[in-house]
């Protein structure tokens, strides 16, 4: 199988702590997310900001969009996004807007999977054009002692047959990696297992000597 994009999440207090990270790892991973955290703390200069030094990377904005999808998504795309998010509780309209925008600007949406959703709501959102879902397991879960199950495994691989191109994320390591191997991720997030390293360079070469590695032999 094709082996999944690497994304890691920029989850960073303040824009200079979100740089120092890129010194390491911003020419070894193949996404720049900036966060939802930091695009809170600092606003969409940081997606302008971030995608001005990494002009050859996908730069993804975490919105997590709820409503004015397509004031919301513009703000993003117009300063250089890639890519946006639409949280699932959102009304389709606020997904179909989001979309719409995205396309304008050759880039597409992703729907959060944070919180409650259902497959019901899946097929609406594939009907309505949309190819991206990310499975979400939230950080006040993992902070909860909430670990990767069968029941995620069972719905991240219906997913991938209902045709989305799928990202997971949720505190991924390495040792992660071999409950996704066999379905075909098309991008797997790592945050803090990559921002927080002793050696984050290390670690985001790290991760993609794995993924190619577990993927291109599946």
């Amino acid at each position: 199988m094709k082996k999944p994009l690497l994304q890691v999440a920029l989850d960073n207090l303040s824009l200079p702590d979100a740089l120092k990270t890129l010194a390491s790892v911003g020419e070894k991973v193949d996404i720049i997310e900036i966060g939802t955290i930091l695009l809170l703390a600092e606003g969409k200069i940081a997606v302008k900001i971030i995608k001005d030094k990494y002009p050859n990377k996908i730069i993804l904005a975490d919105a997590k969009i709820a409503d004015a999808g397509q004031i919301v998504s513009k703000m993003f795309f117009e300063v250089g996004a890639h890519l946006t998010t639409v949280i699932c509780c959102a009304d389709l309209p606020t997904v179909t807007g989001a979309l719409e925008v995205a396309k304008t600007y050759q880039g597409d949406v992703q729907i959060e999977l944070t919180g409650t959703w259902d497959f019901q709501q899946a097929a609406a959102w594939k009907a309505a054009g949309i190819e991206q879902v990310v499975y979400h397991r939230s950080r006040d879960a993992q902070a909860a002692g909430v670990g990767w199950g069968a029941a995620d495994i069972t719905k991240i691989t219906k997913l991938c047959d209902m045709g989305f191109k799928v990202t997971i994320t949720g505190g991924i390591t390495e040792a992660d990696l071999d409950l996704f191997k066999h379905l075909p991720i098309y991008i797997i997030i790592a945050g803090r297992s990559i921002r927080d390293a002793a050696d984050p360079q290390q670690a985001a070469e790290s991760f993609q000597k794995q993924l190619a590695r577990k993927w291109e032999n599946a």
